[in-house]
């Protein structure tokens, strides 16, 4: 998580990224669960709506049936049937009769479902369509249906026929495997209201059966009937699994009042179940089915809408990769042009493609570069000159620095006498001077540089003829490359006047050098009194510090020194220079360490030697 938190603070382009899918995901994801949630709602309410259609179109087709049949039931009232069922005896035309107005009535209101019109009194006597006048061999009564009739003559019975017991069979007729639904009422005498038999119309099963077979609930799903006590008057033929299902199936107490649906919890998948009740028999259609098929085309729905926002959030990052590649990769062109411009490579510059702001912008990039390489231009030229002015104002204070020393040479000897050393000391002080100035050029070869400090040893050498003696050892191949003019002189003017004209007996000055890499180390070392520990570190501090008009201390501590090496690390850089090494009491070594074929690019500072 952190790592996704940094990438995506740490880049524009995965910035833009996540708002995209924010921005656009969410929306189609609302939209999609919104669109679901409808679909489920309207298409569960489409197939409860549907299921319980069914039901209410199969109770409403029973209710009518019953109604219609029930018309059969205005036969009580016949005079002919109160006469047959009262009296003891009859004649063959009061039979006939009868039988004529069953014919009648069924003529008029169509009865294809009626399969036999009994009548029976209380003493087994009976007449009906199929077996015509009969003597029930039991006694009516019995039978519990027409014991509640004869306790309540108003009621009308409507008995499935798993309930159809052999003593309500009053003709001794049967219909095989064929169901029948039997309706049975009183007839009661006209003036005493008194019972004095019953009518019983048979009805076959098949519009129910035919109705729960060829109706059906999603795809497994049927429907089934149950009485008043919710014991299954028609069930289609189903697996053992689903017959229990049936058998445990209890409506919940608030919804026996009404028609209704409700999803039931087994012991496996959930299932769905509506019913609605008959009117005209108290009977209850119940259709059951997976839940799942009922809800299959919402669910077919939601994996639509699944796919969709799927692909749309697809095809959102696709166009977002598209736009953002368009906008990112020349910002990130950008980016890496100006850490490689950072970094101090000045070349780099910006192909702008196209004219927006972002073309702008690197078309300003490429102005600001060349700006600022005109700018460093500038600045190097006007510190080269300043390191220039630098190194002359040093060379000029090393010269009247140098002639303060020999005049006082030359005096000394004039005082003395020696007017033939006077003039071969002004000679050589005036060769001195003309390698010295070397035509105002700065450079000079290393052999012109040894030529001139050889000039001011011979000087030197003049003045301290007992206590003096010098050498000169460089390999000729070194004596060919450049070095900064007045480099060796002041060392070695520091060399004499620190180190041997202190020390009791003759000195040796001695100039040398060698080839370390790309480096020339030239010495100058001497063998007078050294230098102690305290006062060597404090010159190798000094000479570390820029020279400073008037600086008391550092004219103290060896002017020179600190020239030449301020001179040597102002054009070479800080790890050019001179070192300063020194034994009190043995002499003192100073190594020049300067860069091998690295000169003046003027060749008018150039001298050939």
């Amino acid at each position: 998580m952190m790592r996704i938190t940094r990438w995506i603070s740490s880049s524009l382009r995965a910035k833009l990224l996540a708002l995209f899918i924010v921005l656009s995901t969410i929306p189609l994801i609302a939209v999609g669960l919104i669109s679901y949630q409808k679909s489920y709602q309207s298409i569960s309410s489409h197939s409860k709506a549907s299921s319980m259609l069914q039901a209410d179109l199969l109770g409403t087709n029973i209710d009518n049936l019953f109604k219609d049949t029930e018309r059969l039931l205005e036969l009580s009232n016949n005079p002919q049937v109160i006469h047959f069922l009262f009296s003891q005896s009859e004649t063959y035309q009061e039979a006939k009769d009868i039988l004529q107005t069953f014919t009648l009535y069924r003529d008029t209101y169509k009865y294809d479902n009626v399969l036999n019109i009994s009548l029976i009194n209380l003493y087994g006597k009976g007449i009906s369509e199929r077996r015509g006048i009969f003597q029930s061999g039991s006694n009516p009564l019995r039978s519990p249906h027409f014991q509640e009739l004869a306790r309540s003559p108003e009621l009308i019975l409507r008995i499935p026929p798993s309930l159809m017991s052999s003593y309500d069979r009053v003709d001794g007729f049967t219909y095989g495997s064929q169901g029948v639904i039997s309706i049975m009422t009183a007839v009661k005498q006209r003036i005493t209201h008194e019972v004095i038999g019953f009518i019983i119309v048979d009805l076959s099963d098949s519009f129910i059966k035919d109705f729960c077979d060829r109706v059906t609930i999603g795809t497994t799903g049927f429907f089934y009937l149950t009485d008043a006590q919710s014991n299954p008057i028609y069930v289609p033929p189903v697996s053992a699994a689903e017959l229990a299902l049936v058998q445990a199936t209890r409506l919940p107490a608030r919804e026996l009042e009404r028609s209704g649906s409700f999803v039931q919890q087994t012991t496996g998948p959930p299932r769905f179940i509506v019913h609605t009740s008959s009117q005209a028999t108290d009977w209850t259609i119940i259709g059951t089915a997976p839940l799942q098929e009922i809800v299959a085309e919402a669910n077919r729905i939601r994996q639509l809408i699944i796919i969709s926002v799927g692909l749309s959030i697809l095809f959102a990052i696709t166009l977002h990769y598209l736009l953002t590649r368009r906008l990112t990769r020349p910002i990130q062109l950008l980016q890496h042009k100006m850490r490689l411009t950072a970094s101090g490579y000045l070349e780099a510059k910006v192909k702008p493609d196209g004219r927006d702001e972002i073309a702008d912008l690197g078309q300003s990039f490429n102005i600001m570069v060349e700006q600022i390489k005109e700018l460093l231009a500038q600045s190097i030229r006007r510190q080269q000159q300043l390191q220039k002015a630098e190194l002359r104002t040093l060379q000029a204070q090393i010269n009247p620095h140098f002639l303060y020393n020999t005049l006082d040479s030359i005096v000394w000897m004039a005082e003395a006498g020696n007017h033939d050393g006077v003039i071969r000391l002004v000679k050589a002080l005036s060769g001195f001077f003309r390698l010295s100035l070397n035509k105002g050029r700065d450079w000079v070869q290393i052999r012109s540089e040894l030529d001139h400090a050889r000039s001011y040893l011979i000087i030197q050498q003049m003045r301290y003829r007992d206590i003096l003696e010098f050498r000169i050892e460089i390999d000729e191949e070194l004596q060919e490359y450049p070095i900064l003019n007045m480099t060796l002189q002041p060392l070695i003017e520091n060399a004499l006047y620190h180190g041997i004209k202190n020390k009791r007996g003759k000195g040796l000055i001695r100039i040398g050098g060698y080839s370390d890499g790309g480096t020339i180390m030239l010495t100058v070392s001497d063998n007078g009194i050294g230098i102690p520990g305290e006062r060597l570190e404090a010159l190798r501090a000094s000479i570390e510090q820029p020279v400073q008009a008037g600086d008391t201390d550092a004219e103290q501590s060896g002017f020179g020194l600190q020239n030449v090496h301020q001179r040597l690390r102002l054009y070479f850089g800080a790890e050019y220079g001179i070192r300063l090494d020194s034994t009190e009491g043995y002499g003192t070594h100073i190594t020049v360490r300067i860069p091998k074929n690295r000169g003046s690019k003027d060749e008018e500072d150039y001298a050939g030697g």
